[in-house]
């Protein structure tokens, strides 16, 4: 019914829009008519009941490993109306093809996950790491670290070049993971498209060439960049660094059997509500040594009960000792 409401209201607005129409003020009203037509086909799009939205988390937990049902509602909806939309059909038909299909379910759970990243996203947090982390990592014969919810791995292989302009590459090992097999994939190539990454190389120089005393690091260092074949192909020794899983942050533990002086998750935990964050808090305290460091998202914060067990600089969190909780 409101759906309804909606496209008589946009309807009148188009007749009426159209009843004005004179020689000189033709185009004007064309581009008004163009809005119109946006906002009538918007209103096409499938609404989703909550009922709906819980019956498919349901179903996806009983036919798989995976459980959305601590994800953010206003994101998970959103993912969830791209979804409907992207293939023409409700969401009860799309549990349907779920309980027949594995393969469609597996997809359905990729486009769902958010997969963003960026090559020295925010310059400002790689400052506070120089700041902050650097001298701390410096100390240590051996280096863990990990990318939770890596994606494509951009800032993974970033941590990689920061990290070997520190002379600490060598004894680093790092891992990524993603919910994603197949984002997984391709971090492991190393390679991305330059036409969606060449914005972001300025970032590069913001971090490693911001210091005019010291001798300018050339892109070329650590990757291969082609305008003309559309590629940024990460250095061959940068690849061999890390070690990709797949891994759900909602369910799995440590997969890993060892600490991390460093663990790097930004931009993912914004797409849960705060009681999956704070577990998720949780698991990261647990997985880091007694010196061990958490960076999260500019625009992410630890907040709830897992606040008391990290000291907060910037955007770097400071594992607390368990008898320093109180």
């Amino acid at each position: 019914m409101l759906k309804l409401s909606r496209l008589l209201i946009i309807y009148f607005m188009f007749i009426t829009n159209n009843k004005k129409i004179n020689g000189k003020k033709k185009k004007n009203y064309e581009r008004i008519n163009i809005k119109i037509v946006i906002l009538f086909v918007n209103c096409l799009k499938m609404d989703i009941a909550n009922e709906e939205i819980k019956e498919f988390i349901n179903i996806v937990v009983s036919l798989s490993t995976y459980d959305f049902s601590e994800y953010s509602e206003k994101s998970l909806r959103r993912r969830l109306e791209k979804i409907v939309n992207d293939n023409n059909c409700s969401l009860t038909e799309i549990i349907k093809k779920i309980k027949k299909n594995s393969d469609f379910l597996e997809k359905i759970v990729r486009d769902i996950t958010v997969n963003t990243t960026e090559i020295f996203r925010d310059p400002k947090v790689w400052r506070e790491i120089e700041k902050e982390v650097i001298p701390k990592l410096k100390k240590l014969e051996k280096i863990n670290i990990w990318h939770a919810g890596c994606s494509s791995g951009q800032e993974l292989y970033s941590m990689l070049m920061f990290l070997n302009e520190f002379d600490l590459l060598e004894k680093t090992s790092s891992f990524g993971t993603d919910i994603n097999s197949e984002i997984l994939e391709e971090a492991k190539k190393g390679q991305f498209k330059y036409r969606f990454n060449a914005e972001y190389l300025p970032n590069f120089d913001q971090v490693l060439n911001y210091n005019p005393e010291k001798e300018k690091v050339p892109y070329s260092k650590y990757m291969f960049i082609s305008q003309q074949h559309d590629t940024i192909k990460i250095n061959p020794q940068l690849l061999s660094k890390v070690e990709f899983y797949k891994h759900d942050l909602v369910c799995d533990k440590n997969i890993f059997g060892i600490k991390f002086d460093l663990i790097m998750c930004r931009n993912v935990l914004i797409y849960f509500n705060n009681n999956l964050q704070n577990k998720i808090f949780d698991l990261f305290w647990s997985c880091l040594t007694d010196e061990g460091t958490l960076i999260i998202g500019f625009h992410e914060s630890i907040m709830g009960p897992a606040a008391i067990k990290y000291i907060k600089k910037g955007q770097c969190y400071f594992k607390k000792p368990l008898n320093n909780n109180a």
